[in-house]
């Protein structure tokens, strides 16, 4: 230990002669892998802490392997951990903790599953690949059509929970090649192909300081489900046209809509995880931001097996959950006992570490009440830095979706400050840097970029109404007033500029939904057709060129935002009853992309109404349940509702 080896000094021809060592420790080098040909039959006890570890399946070479400990190796994952529990079958302690019924729950239960995958493997093989491989083959089209195989059944055979999918493709890939070399009687491994290695740009993994550490955890007890829970949800669909009312639609039309009203969304967990204390008796901390962590794109290569992620990121009160939906595993817990966190927004960074390489990793900030941003590797558990954005609270943080660096701070200081939070490096060392500041009239409580030019404009519903800032960088103005106020019908049936508007999200590149506290008021409205970016002057006022209005709740409570699912046409809002209001718009945004499209002359109904499940708590009915907010993943396959009170609930549409 402590001798900063690296892979090349652990020479084979040495340690191949160590036949009864049972005890090594390599902690506090610069180890990135073992090499395959160490040998050490009698092994028992490996420590390889505080090294550059990204693979461990050379660890197989070691069978008796009893003990075995990796912390500090950033970038082994919770997959790397079912894959040595798979490999070494006679290991019972992984970095200090007894695994010995999980190691066997993941050798026989999760085996078994996967196993009986086997045929979904071989059909996939008759259907697809038999084919293409001619009678008579060479060596060059076994290895050809093996590749192609290899890649397709990782992508297609799907199983278990996004958090595993490395582990799950690497078996579905082993049980392949034992299809390949076994069942069809294809020896493949005569001409065997290297491991595949990261791109040339990939980074090496780094090694952590632990300055925060006391911040970070993995949970474990920390999620508390609901006891006694009875879940009776109902659902109100929109209203057919009654027979003989003379409404006519085309078949395109009809069809589609009844597709719409096609949906149904069951309850599949209720969460207790954000509780002060970790006490089972708070149902009063609140949750107010949620956001789906992104595909992980590796170089050109996305995760196959997964087609949206299925991890979301949660806050309130002094934690940030990390929740597996299909689960309802809270996979991590980040806690600042002294902070509130209102917002939680993800990037995906390119980091380099050493040699040049370059690897992809998601990056989770978090803000709240202290102004400050949180900065956490999340594969990492560690928080490698903080923001100190504003002196006064954060409302709601968001990401550039073409910088990833690029990070927009909105603070009850009347602010939004542009960062550049700057890329870390082995250390975690970094620097940010403010390179905007868009002074507001009030409050900004949701923030938005304009998807067709996410680098030119920013929307902001505010306490007093919403707003549009120029952010371009190439001005040299640093600090800029907004550029234009929109005004919106007011219950006098003239215009007005002055209302909270509370929520604030794109449909697609055009249309804007907002929520204002006009009670039961949520607009739809162009922004092509509204801003005119040729118009002279600042602090123009602009009227929003309405397209619809949504039917929704009469109450005047503020700050229950809404969201949209932009690929499925789809918004979500919650009510002061529990309740989820959700809204296909499919038939309705084809008709508004048309220069011409005409304003919906009705209020547009939800398509289907979530009604809060009846929950108990030591016998007593959690009551005046408020939904905060309401998110979907891309594909609309999980729904996560965030409550007044203390609960997270999941809902997956069936």
């Amino acid at each position: 230990s402590k001798l900063q080896l690296k892979t090349g000094d652990l020479d084979p021809r040495l340690f191949s002669r160590l036949r009864h060592l049972q005890k090594l420790d390599l902690s506090d080098n610069l180890l990135d892998k073992f090499p395959n040909s160490l040998t050490l039959p009698d092994l028992r006890v490996l420590n390889c802490n505080n090294n550059k570890l990204e693979d461990v399946t050379a660890l197989k070479q070691f069978p008796l392997l009893e003990e075995l400990t990796y912390e500090n190796n950033v970038y082994l994952t919770l997959n790397d951990d079912y894959k040595v529990m798979f490999l070494l079958q006679n290991l019972r302690l992984l970095n200090g903790k007894d695994i010995t019924k999980l190691a066997n729950h993941v050798r026989r239960v999760n085996s078994r599953k996967l196993t009986s995958k086997a045929r979904c493997v071989t059909a996939h093989w008759e259907k697809f690949f038999r084919d293409q491989l001619p009678e008579k083959y060479t060596a060059e089209q076994v290895k050809s059509i093996k590749k192609k195989f290899l890649k397709s059944v990782q992508t297609n055979v799907v199983y278990g929970p996004s958090s595993l999918s490395e582990f799950t493709r690497w078996r579905v890939k082993m049980i392949a090649e034992e299809l390949l070399a076994c069942s069809l009687g294809l020896e493949l491994n005569t001409d065997p192909e290297p491991e595949e290695k990261m791109d040339e740009n990939e980074e090496e993994s780094a090694e952590s300081p632990r300055e925060a550490a006391e911040e970070v955890g993995k949970v474990g007890d920390f999620s508390n489900y609901i006891n006694n829970v009875t879940v009776t949800p109902s659902k109100r669909k929109r209203n057919h046209s009654k027979p003989g009312s003379g409404n006519k639609r085309s078949k395109s039309q009809s069809n589609t809509e009844e597709e719409a009203e096609d949906v149904s969304a069951e309850p599949l967990h209720f969460l207790q995880c954000h509780s002060k204390g970790n006490s089972r008796e708070d149902f009063k901390t609140q949750l107010w931001s949620c956001v789906f962590e992104p595909l992980l794109d590796c170089g050109a290569r996305k995760d196959p097996i997964v087609s949206s992620s299925r991890t979301v990121a949660t806050c309130g009160g002094e934690s940030v959950c990390l929740i597996d939906c299909e689960t309802g595993t809270v996979l991590k817990k980040y806690k600042v006992a002294t902070e509130e966190f209102f917002s939680v927004a993800w990037t995906t960074l390119t980091m380099v570490i050493s040699d040049s390489r370059k690897k992809s990793h998601n990056i989770l900030a978090a803000a709240g009440r202290r102004g400050i941003v949180k900065l956490i590797h999340v594969a990492a558990d560690f928080c490698y830095g903080e923001i100190k954005a504003h002196k006064k609270p954060i409302a709601t943080v968001c990401f550039s979706p073409i910088r990833e660096t690029h990070l927009f701070t909105a603070s009850y200081d009347k602010r939004i400050a542009l960062w550049d939070i700057g890329i870390p490096d082995c250390d975690y060392n970094f620097k940010a840097s403010q390179l905007l500041v868009l002074e507001a009239l009030s409050i900004p409580l949701r923030i938005a970029l304009v998807p067709t030019c996410p680098d030119q404009y920013l929307l902001a519903g505010c306490e007093g109404g919403c707003f549009a800032w120029n952010i371009k960088l190439d001005k040299e103005q640093k600090s800029r007033p907004f550029e234009a106020v929109f005004q919106f019908p007011d219950e006098d049936g003239g215009m007005t500029t002055s209302h909270r508007v509370d929520g604030l999200a794109f449909l697609n590149d055009d249309v804007i939904v907002s929520k204002s506290s006009k009670p039961g008021c949520i607009y739809l409205w162009s922004w092509s057709r509204s801003f005119d970016s040729k118009g002279k002057g600042c602090q123009r006022t602009i009227s929003a060129i309405i397209l619809a209005e949504l039917e929704w709740s009469t109450t005047d409570l503020s700050y229950l935002t809404l969201s949209t699912c932009p690929a499925k046409d789809y918004v979500f809002c919650g009510d002061e009853k529990g309740s989820v209001w959700m809204y296909n718009l499919s038939n309705c945004t084809t008709a508004w992309s048309s220069p011409k499209g005409k304003r919906s002359d009705r209020r547009i109904p939800p398509t289907q109404i979530l009604k809060w499940p009846e929950l108990r708590e030591n016998g007593e009915q959690l009551t005046e349940v408020l939904i905060n907010n309401v998110v979907s993943d891309p594909t609309f396959t999980y729904l996560v509702v965030l409550t007044s009170v203390n609960i997270t609930a999941i809902w997956k549409k069936s």
